[in-house]
């Protein structure tokens, strides 16, 4: 790593490509995408960001792309750019040339965005732009080339049917981790490190989401409050992983730190997903500081307002939105998805708010060019592609919407779950089914198949699953808006006495509530997601939006760990992956088999079929899942109620395996009846004549 230390005067012209920096043995290569700009400046810095040692005018555009060749340059050279041209808002333009600027294709950043009055673009009174010149403490970037031994390296591409989501926060999950090192905690070593990785084995999840790393500057408003943005929603640079994730141990850099991570998770076999945010940046709206952007070129990077461009459009509640309808912000993007997949080596993507990336002129489109872009690119047409199908522009919510190949968060699954079990009374036979069976209505189209619904009880965004079943109310007090924050409609249907802690009948309730809500999960048709936590009984203590609390109301509490609940979750995991009728692969039909079985019998507990009536009352309900002879069918008996049911069992010679009671399940099997506790799930199976015996070994204590 080196900066220039002799005086450097010019530029050569170099290349418009490839976009960034980069070094080919004798110098660096910078490219620039700003199309409106009159010129653009490379600026030097010393190591540590603060010093502007040269500032270079770049000598060429080619196609709306600055380019410079900067001879003798060399990895670990910091840099920044500052871009010139008219400043006039009410025409979309704020270029600042006062303003250092962040490459947005930046590997590494150095510096950490402080709210301060300097990052504006214009004068407090709005009369016109800033002239303070924020050099010594704007974001810059650092010129990387980091090579790296992946070794035997290889992606897991665990199958649709076989995939179970985790969803979890790299600081978050390992803070507080007893086992692993304390200088290590909250950092991408700490993933890597074998304490975490064998409790992931251990669980039997297979793909691990993570929330967002990249590069992120939190919000003023939370600086202001003490705060910061721990979910990490506000990217800033989307090639360079969150440097705060990063130990600092010597001779460790924030790439290679990453790196180590997923070859780790590989060498487990699972996967790594991460969540990415591309609708939006941490430049907010028209009072937000200009990091990178806004100064380079604010009419091409975001989407504005029609009727008045200095306003920005404000589809994503962040304050902009990134107009991928443009060709070069597309390029970005796309740039930065296979840098993630080809030089990281992960395995897929969760698109916050992803209706925003495909939205033009006329809205929403399930064929809009990000999402043409995606289905033809050689890299990554072969990744996981999942989206959170809404956001709140107009016609943002757009659940079963994207094309084939891509999965959705399904909250439809999620609010009916919560319902059937909560607040039975409310719910019906009808609405379970539906969702239980993988939401055909949204995602039975174009051949898209039932894992294509992400299913799930709790996300970061919301009630943990121990919150859900012990809140009546959000208390969000700590995030400083009053309690006026968090999504009412995520709000639980408690059963209880909220934040009752020594009521013995109470807390009962409230277990025997979560391991039913996690065995409905892990045996519903689709694709599972766990929220990191709720295998362990975390609590945020009624936050429903905890994303700036980076303290012990997020950071998991592994030594008050309800090791009972985890030993239930492995099971239902395991479970699920032993009995093929648990994760069918494809839509069940109802339909008539020549033995006059079929493939999917919905019962009452009489045992008789549900009628049109019965299908739209609340109340517990039997599933027969046929499978392939070679398999063993499975009966599911849900009973939401508060008081036991007696189930008439279909024909067969059934063995109870699974109840999520808290008690053992019976040893034998029965032909006639069984009798389920309130508020509980049990699974039985008919065992092929060559199935090891496995009675009570995955019940439940």
């Amino acid at each position: 790593m080196a900066v220039m230390t002799e005086p450097v005067t010019a530029l050569r012209a170099g290349a418009p490509y490839p976009l960034g920096a980069g070094w080919d043995g004798h110098g660096v290569n910078f490219a620039l995408v700003a199309p409106n700009a009159h010129a653009v400046h490379l600026c030097l810095f010393d190591a540590g960001g603060v010093l502007e040692l040269a500032r270079l005018r770049m000598p060429a555009c080619t196609d709306g792309v600055w380019h410079g060749y900067l001879d003798g340059a060399a990895p670990g050279q910091v840099y920044g750019y500052r871009v010139d041209g008219p400043y006039a808002p009410e025409q979309g333009q704020r270029f600042n040339p006062g303003k250092v600027l962040l490459d947005p294709y930046a590997r590494m950043v150095i510096g950490e965005y402080r709210a301060q009055d300097g990052f504006l673009d214009q004068t407090p009174d709005g009369a016109g732009p800033n002239p303070f010149d924020n050099a010594a403490i704007a974001l810059k970037a650092q010129v990387v080339h980091d090579s790296y031994d992946w070794g035997a390296d290889a992606p897991p591409r665990v199958a649709p049917g076989d995939t179970v989501l985790y969803e979890l926060h790299v600081k978050g999950f390992t803070k507080l981790h007893p086992d692993v090192p304390p200088p290590l905690r909250g950092t991408y070593a700490a993933m890597a490190h074998p304490a975490v990785l064998d409790y992931l084995e251990q669980l039997g999840v297979t793909t691990v989401s993570l929330m967002p790393v990249h590069f992120r500057a939190d919000e003023m408003r939370l600086q202001q409050l003490g705060l910061s943005n721990h979910w990490g929603y506000s990217s800033i640079g989307f090639f360079a992983p969150e440097t705060r994730y990063w130990s600092g141990r010597p001779g460790s850099t924030p790439i290679g730190e990453f790196r180590d991570m997923v070859k780790a998770l590989h060498g487990r076999g699972l996967e790594v997903v991460l969540d990415v945010v591309y609708n939006h940046t941490a430049e907010t709206d028209e009072f937000g500081p200009t990091l990178s952007f806004r100064g380079i070129d604010n009419a091409l990077y975001y989407h504005l307002r029609p009727d008045d461009p200095a306003l920005y459009e404000n589809w994503t509640g962040c304050g902009n939105c990134l107009n991928l309808a443009e060709p070069r912000v597309l390029q970005l993007v796309m740039d930065s998805l296979r840098y993630w997949v080809q030089e990281m080596h992960v395995d897929g993507f969760r698109f916050d708010l992803a209706p925003e990336l495909a939205r033009g002129a006329q809205g929403f489109c399930s064929s809009a060019a990000f999402l043409a872009a995606l289905r033809q690119d050689p890299v990554l047409a072969r990744v996981k592609l999942i989206a959170e199908p809404w956001d709140i522009g107009p016609g943002g919510y757009q659940l079963g919407n994207f094309p084939p190949g891509w999965l959705e968060w399904n909250d439809g699954y999620r609010d009916t779950m919560r319902a059937f079990w909560l607040r039975p009374a409310s719910s019906s036979r009808g609405a379970f089914a539906q969702r239980f069976a993988g939401s055909s209505e949204k995602f039975q189209k174009n051949g898209r198949l039932p894992t294509a619904s992400v299913n799930f009880v709790t996300a970061h965004d919301g009630f943990t699953l121990r919150d859900l079943v012990s809140y009546d109310h959000k208390h969000n007090e700590a995030n400083g808006e009053d309690n006026r924050d968090g999504h009412h409609a995520n709000l639980s249907w408690n059963c209880g006495v909220e934040g009752a802690t020594g009521n013995a009948e109470v807390l009962a309730l409230r277990a025997r509530l979560q391991r039913a809500l996690l065995a409905t999960l892990f045996f519903s048709q689709g694709t599972p997601m766990l929220l990191a936590g709720d295998d362990i009984g975390h609590s945020q203590r009624g936050n429903n939006n905890a994303y700036c609390q980076d303290n012990d109301l997020c950071w998991l509490d592994w030594h008050g760990a309800d090791h009972g609940l985890f030993a239930l979750t492995s099971a239902l995991i395991a479970l699920r992956r032993r009995y093929p009728a648990l994760r069918h692969s494809g839509w069940y039909d109802g339909a008539a088999r020549a033995d006059g079985t079929a493939d999917i019998l919905w019962r009452g507990p009489d045992g008789a079929a549900l009628d049109e009536a019965a299908w739209s009352r609340p109340g517990a309900i039997g599933i027969r899942l046929g499978a392939a002879p070679a398999h063993e069918p499975c009966l599911l008996l849900f009973n939401p109620q508060p008081e036991p049911v007696d189930f008439v069992l279909p024909a067969g010679a059934w063995r109870p395996v699974f109840g999520s009671a808290g008690d053992p399940v019976p040893a034998q099997e029965t032909d006639g009846s069984m009798v389920v506790p309130a508020h509980a799930v049990l699974l039985l199976v008919i065992p092929n004549k060559n199935s090891s015996n496995d009675q009570n070994t995955l019940e439940t204590t």
